[in-house]
């Protein structure tokens, strides 16, 4: 196991990294730009993460905190708000990985940890990224864990653990699980996460029109006079 280097509280500043640079095949159409009322999909999921990292830094911190979006090299993505940053792939199509790369690098300097999402999660919660935050703890990584499966774009980073992700990319080694095999990592149960997010949607993902149109029209209905938020 890889040692990672750490401050002592075991918290400190916290960033966001959201992956936007997935080729969306079985969309058929690039998912960032979809729209959700007024937001495109990746505005959603932005400003989610945000208020997660805001409310983990606690009432006392005035400072915004530092987002980083992941691109595929050239790819156009709907306008960001003006504190957010805009990285690239070094390599497009090389998974997950190379983006978490590409965003910790980024914020090296600015947080010493980051919550990492996909941009295909509408239904992520603040909360759901505080209290992953939360448990941070003296661990590497937090990954939560449902079904048998981890959720590594769902997952909170130590900057530290850069190294060993460069390392494994350059031996051609792309799956996250393997990182989690060389950092402390703790992996969180449902039970971890009921009380901010019950059924786990932020885990959910949508990767089709079908699915897509689905969740437009649940969210629409929710906008209704008469229908909770």
């Amino acid at each position: 196991m890889i040692r990672t280097p750490r401050d002592a509280a075991g918290g400190g500043r916290f960033g966001g990294v959201i992956l936007a640079g997935g080729r969306s095949s079985r969309m058929g159409r690039p998912k960032a730009w979809l729209k959700l009322g007024e937001r495109t999909m990746l505005e959603t999921v932005t400003a989610a993460v945000e208020e997660g990292l805001r409310a983990a830094a606690g009432d006392g911190d005035a400072t915004a905190p530092a987002l980083v979006v992941v691109a595929a090299p050239g790819q156009e993505l709907p306008p960001l708000d003006a504190g957010v940053r805009r990285v690239e792939d070094e390599i497009e199509g090389e998974g997950p990985l190379r983006g978490m790369a590409a965003g910790l690098a980024a914020l090296e300097g600015r947080a010493d940890a980051a919550f990492v999402s996909s941009c295909d999660v509408p239904l992520l919660r603040p909360a759901f990224v505080t209290r992953m935050l939360e448990l941070l703890g003296e661990n590497d990584i937090v990954v939560p864990r449902h079904a048998d499966r981890h959720h590594p774009l769902a997952a909170v980073y130590r900057i530290g653990v850069l190294p060993v992700v460069r390392d494994l990319l350059a031996r051609g080694l792309k799956r996250p699980f393997f990182l989690f095999e060389r950092t402390k990592t703790r992996v969180v149960e449902a039970g971890d996460l009921a009380d901010v997010d019950a059924q786990l949607e932020s885990l959910t993902n949508f990767n089709t029109p079908d699915e897509y149109a689905a969740l437009a029209q649940r969210l629409a209905g929710h906008r209704r006079p008469g229908n909770r938020p």
